[in-house]
């Protein structure tokens, strides 16, 4: 009954963190999967996956252990900042160096 347990929750974090992976593409923090090439910000595309994870996060209240909460809540927090520091840069050039500093992810 634990390595079922265990395989839940692996499963649970590989979910959480499959959809934190494709909200970087989308946020330009990582290279598009099918071209190689770092992709131009898909704000509206990125917002589905962060409401996507609030979603998730409402529908398994009471059924997640405290790590899976925590996942959620850090992930939700991180993807909900770097969504706004990229709506604000729309508009503004942003050093690179600057940028790498506000990724979730750092190729």
């Amino acid at each position: 009954m634990t390595d079922t347990h265990t395989n839940a929750q692996a499963g649970f974090a590989t979910l959480v963190l499959s959809l934190v992976t494709n909200a970087a593409v989308f946020l330009g923090d990582m290279a598009d999967p099918a071209t190689g090439q770092p992709g131009t910000p898909d704000t509206e595309a990125a917002s589905h996956i962060i409401d996507l994870l609030a979603m998730l996060k409402e529908k398994t209240r009471g059924n997640l252990t405290a790590d899976e909460e925590h996942l959620l809540d850090q992930v939700l927090f991180d993807l909900r900042m770097r969504f706004v520091a990229v709506k604000d840069q729309k508009g503004h050039a942003v050093q690179p160096e600057q940028d790498d500093q506000k990724r979730i992810i750092i190729p």
